[in-house]
C-alpha cells in the first residue's frame, strides 16, 4: 500500500542526473553523498527560503536525488538503466514534519498508525543550529544514563544535544550510545561530526524501533563494520510483494558509515520525532571494555545474518520457481477435479434414464386407475378379475367360485371312500 502524498514527496517533472544535483561523482562514497546532501538540503530548505519558490523546487530535487543515491539497490538500478529502472517500483521520500502543517501532519500520523512506512527528515532549524554551533550541550559521562525530569522529554521536531568525552583507552575498547523510551515515543538518535568551519554536520542517524515493550535506537563504535536495520526498507519491500515478505526481512540491514570514535568530545542528540506529542527517553553511554563477550557475539551474529541474506536471495529464486510449478499443478488439480465431477454427474444422469417414472392414468369413469410401465400387465389382470358379470352384479363371480370349490371337494372325498 502507498503512503500519503505530501508536499516534497513527489519526483520533480524535469529530472537531472542525481550525481549532478548532489555535486558528487559515481565514485563518491556513501558518506560523501550524505554530507553533500545535508549541506544542500540545509541551503535550500523551505524554512530558510519561504519567499523563494525556486529554492523549494531545488530542495525537492535534492531530496529526490538523495533518495536514489542513498539506497544501494536504487543506486545500482539507476547506474545500470537510469530513471526508467526506478519508475516501476516508485520512490519513497523523506518528509519534514515541521514543514507539513497541521492537516498534513494529521494525515501522516494516521497513515503511520495504520502501518504505512513514513520516512521523516530532521528539521532544518536543528541542522542549522548544529552547523552554526548555537546549541546547548549537556554532558553525558561514560558509564552513566540520563533520565531525570529535566532530560526526560524533548519537544516534537526539537533536539537535546549531549557531549560524550572519551579517552584513548575507551576509544580503543569501543563506545556504545543507546536511547530507550518506555513510553514508546518516536525519536531519532543523531551523531554530529565537526567540520572545517567549526560547525557540526550530521554524520549518523538512527530511527527508533519498537523492541518488545519499548522503542530504542543505538550506535555502536566497535572498530569493525557494524550494521543498522532500516525497517522502512523492509516495510516498503513487503508492501510491494507481500508473498515474498519473508525474503525481504534482512534486506534492511545496512552498513553504518562510522564505526570508530577517536579520543575527545563527541556530539550526540536525541530528536523528537512524534507527530504531536513530546518524546520521553533515557540515554546512556557505555565503554565496551567490560562487554568483550557481547561485542564478539554481535560481530558473529551479524556475520551470520549477512551469510543468511545471501542464502535467502538464492533460495528465493528456487522458491519462486517451485511456487510457479506448484500453482501450475494446483490449477491442473482443479481442472481435473472439475472434469471428474462432470463425468460422474453425467454417468448418474444416464443411469437415471433407465428408471421408469411411474404415473397413474384413469381408465374408467368410476375413479379406477391403472399404472403405466412394466407393472401394467398385473394391474390389467387384477382389473379383469374384479370386473362385474353380464348382469352388472359381482355375485355371479362369488357363486361360481364357491360352487367349483364345493364340487372339487366332493370328488376328492368320494375317491377316498370308494377307491
Amino acid at each position: 500500500m502507498g503512503g500519503p502524498k505530501m508536499e516534497g514527496t513527489s519526483a520533480p517533472p524535469l529530472r537531472r542526473d542525481p550525481y549532478e544535483v548532489l555535486c558528487v561523482t559515481k565514485d563518491s562514497t556513501d558518506q560523501e553523498i550524505k554530507t553533500s546532501y545535508r549541506k544542500l538540503a540545509l541551503k535550500y530548505h523551505p524554512d530558510k527560503n519561504g519567499s523563494n519558490p525556486e529554492a523549494s523546487e531545488h530542495f525537492k530535487e535534492v531530496a529526490y536525488s538523495y533518495s536514489i543515491l542513498s539506497d544501494p539497490e536504487k543506486r545500482r538500478q539507476y547506474d545500470n538503466a537510469g530513471f526508467e529502472a526506478l519508475e516501476a517500483d516508485g520512490m519513497d521520500m523523506e518528509i519534514d514534519l515541521s514543514n507539513l502543517g497541521t492537516v498534513n501532519t494529521m494525515f501522516a500520523a494516521l497513515f503511520s498508525k495504520l502501518g504505512v512506512p513514513i520516512k521523516t527528515t530532521i528539521s532544518a532549524n536543528i541542522l542549522e543550529e548544529a552547523l552554526n554551533g548555537t546549541f546547548t550541550i549537556r554532558p553525558l559521562p561514560i558509564g552513566t544514563s540520563v533520565s531525570g525530569k529535566f532530560w526526560l522529554q524533548v519537544e516534537k521536531q526539537c533536539a537535546h544535544f549531549f557531549g560524550v568525552t572519551i579517552n584513548e583507552e575507551q576509544a580503543v575498547a569501543g563506545i556504545v550510545i543507546r536511547v530507550t523510551s518506555v513510553a514508546q515515543s518516536k525519536f531519532k538518535l543523531l551523531y554530529f561530526e565537526q567540520d572545517a568551519t567549526g560547525g557540526f554536520g550530521l554524520a549518523l542517524q538512527e530511527d527508533s524501533e519498537k523492541t518488545g515493550k519499548v522503542t530504542s535506537a543505538g550506535m555502536y563504535f566497535l572498530h569493525f563494520q557494524v550494521y543498522r536495520m532500516d525497517a522502512t526498507l523492509n516495510a516498503l519491500a513487503m508492501a510491494k510483494d507481500p508473498e515474498a515478505a519473508f525474503f525481504k526481512r534482512l534486506e534492511g540491514l545496512q552498513p553504518c558509515e562510522v564505526s570508530v570514535l577517536k579520543a575527545g568530545t563527541h556530539i550526540f542528540a536525541v530528536y523528537g520525532d512524534n507527530f504531536f506529542k513530546t518524546a520521553s527517553y533515557t540515554i546512556e553511554a557505555l565503554c565496551t571494555r567490560s562487554y568483550e563477550d557481547t561485542t564478539h557475539s554481535l560481530k558473529d551474529i551479524e556475520a551470520q545474518i549477512l551469510r543468511k541474506r545471501v542464502e535467502l536471495r538464492q533460495f528465493e529464486t528456487e522458491y519462486r520457481q517451485v511456487l510457479a510449478r506448484f500453482q501450475e499443478v494446483t490449477n491442473r488439480y482443479s481442472q481435473e477435479k472439475q472434469s471428474v465431477d462432470e463425468m460422474l454427474k453425467e454417468r448418474e444422469s444416464i443411469h437415471s434414464s433407465f428408471t421408469v417414472t411411474r404415473s397413474a392414468v384413469p381408465v374408467t369413469g368410476n375413479g379406477t386407475y391403472v399404472s403405466n410401465g412394466s407393472s401394467s400387465k398385473n394391474s390389467g389382470e387384477d382389473f379383469k378379475a374384479e370386473s362385474p358379470g353380464e348382469d352388472g352384479s359381482s355375485d355371479w363371480k362369488d357363486k361360481s367360485f364357491n360352487k367349483k370349490k364345493w364340487f372339487n371337494l366332493n370328488l376328492k372325498g368320494s375317491d377316498k371312500r370308494y377307491g
